[in-house]
């Protein structure tokens, strides 16, 4: 790949996930200190995410790979996006922001797939290339962790309770201009298939990629991963909200953490991976979520203030070695014919059906632990998602039976 087309797919990827980073991190401070949400309502925008999930397979399966280039849909979607996050940051309360967030997702969620396949398409070696394109979109998620909080201090108690973090919209608007109109200079990936070409339902959307199921390993972990992004809702859904109610000073740039972390833990991971193997490697990410709520639970801004930057670096594991690793093991049960499907199918899993459940979770949680003038009992609130991952640990080290993997061929 030469210099000019690593760095087209570079700036896309950093932009792409500068836009998600841009807003969604502090969403959950924003509903209650300037829409004055509910824990069910903050729960309802947080699930467009995996409503956008659910149907992105529809529109990647069913427009993108048969009719139009992938570059160009692309930027369609975030021509489109700019502007229903304008609407975003004109809404003034959770009735008129609640519709254009649900629609903003189901526009953004498919081209987290489309920036994948334009990177894809450029490249002879994926495993090798791919990494270096992929790391420039943490990185525009960490730098737009830093600009929320270091440069405009947007998320500072006295600014997020004035109503600032709604410039989080704005500028994640411009962003995603920029990012639609550029999409369109990226090189040229046209339809998967071809004129003429037929291909059922069934194919198109990668459900035959539902076979794996009948492996009684993979179905265990498959079951286990939906049920663990049920704690990880809790994360993205109170995290931001816990740590502006204890006043942490910069919490979007310390959240940022996270990142930095899940950068590191890649690399420590394939020597993880081979080393002991893919059932301590998924449990490792599991437990990590146990400790990593029970930090949230006991730790506090000031002398136990380490306990929550730990917990938040703990991010790296608790993705790392949960979620990539399970896309690595997806991807060796499925063999040739259902690698892109497979793929396909565990993100509509966790990401759709698993987050789905779990913001609903969240929401009622954070509903059912707070006083009548708002104060949370987030020690609760913290454990309950702590305790899930105790279970879902125990559950998949007890049924899960490590063994070689074999391709499914039927």
């Amino acid at each position: 790949m030469n210099f000019n087309t690593k760095f087209k797919l570079s700036f896309m990827m950093f932009l792409e996930f500068f836009i998600w980073g841009g807003w969604f991190v502090t969403l959950g401070l924003f509903l209650e200190k300037n829409l004055s949400t509910t824990g069910a309502q903050s729960a309802a925008a947080f699930s467009t995410q995996s409503f956008g999930a659910i149907i992105a397979p529809f529109i990647i399966g069913l427009i993108a790979d048969k009719y139009f280039n992938a570059e160009r849909i692309l930027g369609v979607l975030h021509l489109i996006g700019a502007v229903l996050m304008f609407q975003m940051y004109n809404a003034e309360d959770f009735t008129a922001f609640y519709p254009y967030v649900f629609a903003y997702m189901v526009a953004y969620m498919p081209t987290l797939a489309l920036v994948n396949s334009v990177s894809f398409n450029q490249m002879t070696n994926p495993e090798k290339e791919f990494g270096v394109i992929r790391v420039w979109g943490t990185i525009g998620w960490i730098i737009a962790g830093l600009t929320i909080s270091l440069v405009f201090a947007w998320d500072s108690s006295e600014n997020a309770a004035a109503g600032m973090l709604r410039n989080t919209f704005l500028m994640t608007c411009i962003a995603s201009l920029v990012l639609g109109i550029y999409s369109f200079m990226l090189p040229k990936t046209p339809p998967k298939i071809a004129k003429g070409e037929k291909k059922t339902i069934t194919e198109i959307l990668g459900l035959d990629a539902f076979a794996l199921l009948k492996d009684k390993n993979y179905l265990i972990f498959f079951l286990a991963s939906i049920m663990i992004c049920i704690p990880l809702a809790f994360y993205y859904q109170n995290a931001s909200l816990f740590l502006g109610e204890i006043e942490m000073t910069n919490l979007t740039s310390k959240m940022a953490l996270g990142q930095v972390s899940e950068v590191l833990f890649m690399l420590l991971l394939p020597v993880f991976f081979g080393k002991f193997g893919i059932k301590k490697t998924l449990l490792v990410g599991m437990i990590a979520w146990v400790v990593r709520y029970a930090l949230f639970a006991y730790g506090n801004v000031n002398e136990l203030s380490f306990m929550l930057l730990i917990g938040i670096a703990l991010h790296g594991i608790c993705y790392d070695f949960f979620f990539v690793s399970g896309q690595i093991y997806t991807d060796s049960k499925a063999g040739e014919k259902f690698k892109s499907a497979a793929q396909g199918m565990i993100t509509l899993a966790t990401y759709g059906v698993g987050m789905l459940i779990g913001f609903w979770v969240a929401g009622v949680i954070t509903d059912t632990y707070v006083t009548p003038d708002g104060v949370h009992d987030w020690q609760t609130i913290w454990l309950i998602p702590s305790g899930i991952a105790v279970l879902v640990a125990l559950t998949f080290a007890l049924a899960f039976k490590e063994k070689k993997p074999t391709p499914v061929t039927a």
